[in-house]
């Protein structure tokens, strides 16, 4: 018995990465789909999704309305105001690139959901085999294959399986970061503007060029900096600000409002906070949320920006002391430093918090660190547990203000 399962670890070893990691991910993917299936049958009258739900309404649920509305109909051209005269969710909040690809792939089925399954799933696997080759030279080959399996179960894996940008602005955005760590920077004029145009937060990566930027400049005697390289940094920095900003000004030029993108983004922010939103203050967000929050839990609200700024600290604690976070390198901890303070100057943290925190995957690769196999497993289980747990949340009951993916 020890003989044979000798025998099977050998050839895993010796299959070929690719085929590894699509054993992985269809394998998660069949897990995923049995915890939709689930979520489906107990799915009531009372979720947004009805007693009679099925998995391709799950596929279609939620902000996948918005692309498939992009789709279809493109932005408007005249923002819709709701009846106290402030601007109204709407189309702008998201970008058209996966709207479009979704909507190019699903041509041949007749259905643009099909497309957005297919595209979702697709860039997820390339996504994982793209996760793999960033974190492989830093933290070893087993560690990368267990931060895949986190990665492909973890808690936000339904997001592979339902029409959502995330897991094609992932592939894009792991194809950057390696391009950047192994100071390939011709590939980031191509990758940056289809970043920019299919989910917010290009202009974290614009931070993240210049403090890479800068500490390349510090250790240029141990790792020479070319005036070439100089050069591309300081034009894709460039590039990537503007890209980051270029969507508020398409939506302005369209809409005839220079606010309308920001204005579009704070609707959903007023279902939030009590006596409304006057503008868009950076940072501001996260403090009105921690008030919001211990509020409903019946805590003081002075609680919530104590509890913010130990949070904070935490967070920067950890990327700057925990041995296994330091692991990943120091590329990809500058990454999530900018891509945390993006967030923090920017978003308003709520049920949707978990999401927006996905791009941070790169760093989960400190929790594949750890050789114990004991942990390893635990670890799993904890992504799986979370994932049903998110699945139900959202797709099964899906019927109050914290259940919004």
């Amino acid at each position: 018995m020890a003989h044979v399962a000798l025998t099977l670890t050998r050839r895993w070893a010796l299959t070929p990465v690719a085929l590894r990691i699509a054993v992985i991910y269809l394998t998660a993917r069949v897990v995923t789909t049995l915890f939709f299936v689930l979520a489906a049958s107990m799915s009531t009258s009372l979720s947004r999704f009805g007693a009679g739900a099925g998995v391709a309404d799950f596929v279609l649920g939620w902000d996948a309305q918005w692309y498939w509305l992009i789709a279809e109909n493109g932005y408007p051209s005249e923002l819709p105001l709701t009846d106290s005269g402030d601007v109204a969710e709407n189309a702008w909040a998201f970008m058209p690139v996966f709207a479009v690809v979704a909507k190019v792939v699903g041509l041949p089925f007749g259905s643009w959901g099909a497309g957005a399954f297919l595209v979702s799933l697709v860039a997820g696997y390339f996504a994982c085999l793209a996760l793999h080759r960033l974190l492989r030279d830093r933290i070893g080959a087993s560690a990368a294959i267990w931060a895949v399996i986190f990665f492909a179960a973890g808690p936000l894996a339904a997001l592979f399986q339902v029409g959502y940008a995330e897991t094609l602005f992932l592939l894009l955005l792991f194809l950057a970061l390696d391009a950047v760590v192994r100071h390939r920077y011709a590939w980031l004029y191509l990758l940056i503007p289809v970043m920019a145009f299919t989910r917010p937060g290009i202009l974290a990566f614009a931070l993240f060029l210049a403090l890479h930027g800068i500490v390349r400049w510090v250790r240029r005697r141990e790792d020479p900096l070319t005036t070439r390289e100089i050069v591309h940094i300081l034009v894709l920095g460039a590039l990537a600000t503007v890209a980051g900003f270029s969507w508020q000004w398409i939506a302005g030029f369209v809409t005839g409002d220079p606010g309308a993108y920001l204005a579009t983004e704070l609707a959903w922010r007023r279902h939030w906070v009590v006596g409304g939103v006057d503008g868009f203050v950076p940072f501001e967000g996260w403090i009105q949320a921690s008030q919001f929050w211990f509020a409903q839990w019946g805590l003081p609200t002075w609680g919530g920006p104590v509890a913010l700024i130990l949070l904070v600290s935490a967070a920067g604690l950890a990327l700057l002391r925990s041995p296994q976070v330091r692991a990943v390198g120091d590329d990809l901890r500058l990454w999530s430093a900018s891509y945390l303070l993006y967030l923090l100057a920017v978003f308003f943290p709520q049920s949707s918090t978990f999401r927006l925190l996905i791009p941070l995957t790169p760093l989960g690769g400190a929790l594949a660190v750890p050789r114990s196999r004991v942990w390893r497993l635990a670890v799993l289980v904890v992504g799986l547990l979370g994932q049903w747990l998110w699945i139900y949340h959202v797709y099964a009951l899906g019927n109050t203000f914290w259940q919004v993916p």
